[in-house]
């Protein structure tokens, strides 16, 4: 049993403290949380502030954001519980993510970090590896799987038309909020010389360009066919002539074809004197 225990101890990373957990009470085996306190440069990360960070290893894809705030509470206050498929450096949320759009699904272990309000919650969160093995799913708080999860993604897929419109409405608020900002921001800066003396060019002059529409842009293709028929040579080479023969057989076929058919109606309406 000891040199189990070593050896489960030896298969630690340097700077990491293993912290046992099970899904369940009914669970024999458990499974090992890699912890140990983030730490990046100051300022580095605005998200994961270093020294109330947690940087969590191993987490399984049954422990969501809500079942680690859970675990961690006991040693102080949870701000946020932030799950990536790898490390990174983390960016401020200045708006709540959408309930619609940008849903990427983590599949897989991943990694965690765990926001403390205090210090000191990080260094009791270490401690915890003293502990029994903590459990994921509890009677007060149960993880869904199999049948009731499915359902449960199923009720989740299903998209209210009111939230879906307010939220749509809302973005184009902002977005066309922000386009105005632009337009203004630009105007003023249009025609005014920065500190070298030069001049920004924008994208509106005197004489806007005109919006490229599918007729515009048959036009202009239609434009540059001419101009390349103007200075290409004819007939100058051998597959000019049998790209001519071609072309006049095929003209030869379908002015036959449409003599045929006028030939036809006028026979159908007893109107055909061929002499």
């Amino acid at each position: 049993m000891a040199a189990a225990t070593g050896r489960a101890a030896g298969a630690v990373p340097a700077g990491y403290t293993a912290l046992a957990v099970k899904f369940a009470e009914r669970q024999r085996s458990h499974h090992c949380l890699l912890v140990k306190e983030h730490q990046v440069r100051e300022g580095a990360d605005t998200a994961h502030p270093p020294r109330r960070t947690l940087f969590v290893l191993n987490v399984p894809p049954y422990c969501g954001p809500d079942s680690l705030s859970r675990l961690f509470s006991r040693c102080g206050h949870v701000q946020s519980v932030d799950i990536c498929d790898k490390p990174g450096p983390g960016e401020k949320k200045d708006k709540l993510a959408s309930k619609f759009f940008d849903h990427k699904t983590l599949k897989g272990f991943q990694v965690a970090y765990v926001v403390f309000r205090k210090p000191a919650a990080v260094q009791a969160a270490k401690a915890l590896s003293q502990e029994g093995p903590l459990l994921i799913s509890t009677e007060s708080h149960p993880v869904k799987t199999g049948i009731s999860k499915w359902i449960a993604s199923y009720e989740a897929a299903i998209v209210d038309p009111k939230e879906l419109k307010a939220e749509v409405d809302a973005y184009m608020q902002d977005y066309d909020k922000k386009v105005a900002e632009e337009e203004a921001k630009a105007a003023l800066e249009e025609g005014v010389p920065d500190e070298e003396g030069w001049v920004k060019v924008t994208r509106k002059g005197r004489k806007p360009g005109l919006p490229r529409t599918e007729a515009a842009n048959l036009r202009v293709l239609e434009r540059e066919k001419q101009k390349r028929a103007r200075k290409e040579l004819l007939n100058f080479y051998a597959w000019q002539h049998r790209e001519t023969k071609r072309e006049h057989i095929a003209q030869l076929r379908k002015k036959f074809e449409e003599d045929k058919q006028r030939i036809a109606l006028m026979r159908a309406q007893r109107k055909f004197r061929p002499y």
